[in-house]
């Protein structure tokens, strides 16, 4: 636990004379912030988790889309120019409203060379180093491969259309306990069952048991500097109602900090610590991504689907209903090493229930022009029960770049809950742009063969573009001109400060990038306990998984002391 000298400081500190410090603050309790919590924990560390959104527990979630729900509460949906951003906001993060694919990235992904020209991850990082660090986090959640049992009707019909174009698709891997699964696919809002292993269940009540304390509701505005070389947080406490109020402020000195604020929320809290701390290198706040990703929505003519693909569902052919899960099947084929750069993709199938479908969905209009409005969307929305979305995640282009800050957080919020307006400034380039024209014929030629279908693909007309896994907006690498942070995930400049959030990983992945954040977040660790000790805080590494086991703990073991220097 965090100590206080003189005053012990309140819920929302900021009392007059009160100086509060543990060994390391930790910003943000998603992936690359709860397995930091866990092994300084574990490690014997004084560790405080500063979280931005409440802590909601597993029977708070709702199966509902009310304003004050869980649904709203959990979620940051923040509007940028030209690219919005959906994350979690929660303890927990992303995990609790994460979809559970946990692919590993492919290989061609580390020796991607993107805009810069040359090869964008550092040197020491490759699919084959990186292996026995994703074992870990396997390991601890656990992370297992779906058969065909698990995959619901919707992701058997995404099987047999692909199977009848010719491509291929398979069952992803999950961090779900299918015994503990009931196919109710709220995923999105929090798993109600303990079904989705989100970080709930294993790094942090983890942490916890290790002494580890987590402040939900409090959310970081700068860093500065202490006189003893440590860094003081700077934070404002949240209403837990209304996240446009403040309710207290205050501040927390540690020795070392550890920033896993989220790739949209990472970049402001850096940028406005200059002031005290001095310059950020040139990559934070640039080199954005949005992993690529698109959407096309399909609405399926049921009976060609019974007469051409010989799938029936009772009365119709496919009737998309609130029964079902997330990503259960996705098509590789595309991650082929031998095509070029920006061609190379994969395509998930998801089913999201009706009122999120709604936002998303667009037809074309009189003039051609697709269009969320008007009498063709109100005859699309009739028919949502033919409705299957397919996901891209595709090779971007690394163009986002952060603009003027907000005057607290990483956005102005506009509504009580999860909207705000960003300083993300996204225009797609040629390569994107190109990628994303491929991915979008090769849906249409899966889905509309034969007259199965007929496929809308995304418009960035009207909002832009958008993401729900934000990465690389302070990225790690060899080169300083190009990359906020060393391989150690240590912010260039700024000993004692490090990041291990999606905005650590250099590029877009080309599949869901949680096992790849948080199997960099576990390699981080050695060096960040390294360099804690270096200013003076007693622990240690070694810890096991969470809930104790320890092969794969074994197995990384030899590779520490290549990850630990001084």
């Amino acid at each position: 636990m965090s100590t206080t000298d003189n005053i012990t400081a309140g819920r929302g500190g900021g009392v007059a004379g009160a100086v509060e410090r543990t060994d390391v603050v930790i910003i943000g309790s998603g992936f690359g912030g709860a397995i930091a919590a866990y092994h300084l924990a574990a490690g014997g560390a004084r560790v405080t988790v500063l979280e931005r959104g409440p802590w909601v527990a597993s029977d708070e979630f709702d199966h509902d889309f009310l304003l004050g729900s869980s649904y709203t509460r959990i979620f940051d949906f923040v509007v940028g120019d030209g690219m919005s951003v959906l994350g979690g906001n929660c303890v927990g993060g992303g995990s609790v409203v994460y979809f559970a694919a946990m692919p590993r990235a492919p290989r061609f992904v580390f020796d991607r060379r993107g805009g810069i020209g040359r090869r964008m991850w550092p040197a020491a990082i490759t699919r084959d180093t990186l292996d026995p660090w994703y074992d870990r986090v396997a390991e601890a959640l656990p992370i297992t491969r779906q058969d065909w049992n698990d995959v619901t009707y919707s992701g058997g019909l995404f099987a047999a259309a692909c199977a009848h174009a010719g491509r291929t698709a398979n069952p992803a891997p999950a961090a779900i306990d299918r015994e503990k699964c009931t196919n109710c696919n709220w995923m999105m809002s929090g798993c109600r069952f303990d079904a989705k292993r989100s970080l709930l269940l294993n790094y942090l009540p983890a942490a916890v048991a290790h002494g580890a304390e987590i402040r939900p509701l409090h959310e970081v505005q700068h860093l500065s500097r202490t006189g003893d070389g440590g860094y003081r947080v700077h934070y404002n406490v949240i209403d837990g109602e209304d996240y446009r109020v403040t309710a207290g402020s205050g501040t927390l000195d540690a020795r070392l900090v550890v920033v896993a604020a989220g790739a949209g929320a990472t970049p402001a809290i850096l940028k406005r610590s200059e002031p005290a701390l001095g310059p950020m290198p040139h990559s934070v706040g640039r080199y954005f991504s949005g992993n690529g990703e698109r959407l096309n929505t399909a609405v399926f003519d049921e009976e060609r689907v019974r007469t051409v693909l010989g799938l029936s569902r009772g009365d119709a052919a496919y009737a998309a209903s609130q029964i079902g899960k997330g990503p259960c099947v996705a098509s590789w084929d595309r991650l082929d090493p031998d095509l070029p750069e920006f061609s190379r993709f994969s395509l998930e199938q998801l089913y999201f229930p009706p009122g999120f479908g709604t936002i998303l969905a667009q037809v074309p209009g009189a003039d051609g022009r697709l269009t969320w409005f008007g009498p063709e969307k109100k005859e699309m929305l009739s028919r949502w029960q033919s409705w299957l979305t397919v996901f891209t995640m595709s090779e971007d282009d690394n163009e986002g770049v952060f603009g003027d800050l907000p005057p607290t957080g990483n956005a102005v919020r506009i509504s009580q809950q999860m909207l705000g307006r960003g300083p993300l400034r996204y225009v797609p380039s040629a390569n994107t742009l190109r990628g994303w024209a491929e991915a979008d014929a090769e849906v249409k030629d899966i889905l509309d063969r034969d007259g199965l279908a007929r496929v809308l693909p995304w418009t960035n007309d009207l909002v832009g573009a958008y993401t729900v896994h934000p990465l690389a907006s302070c990225r790690i690498g060899d080169d300083p001109a190009t990359s906020a942070l060393d391989d150690r995930h240590q912010l260039r400049g700024h000993p004692g400060i490090f990041v291990t959030d999606g905005s650590a990983v250099p590029g877009a992945l080309t599949v869901n990038p949680a096992l790849t954040i948080a199997a960099l977040a576990e390699r981080a660790m050695p060096g960040i306990v390294q360099a804690a000790r270096d200013r003076g805080v007693e622990v240690r590494y070694g810890a096991p998984a969470p809930e104790g086991a320890t092969s794969a703990r074994r197995a990384v073991l030899p590779l520490v002391p290549g990850l630990v220097r001084r």
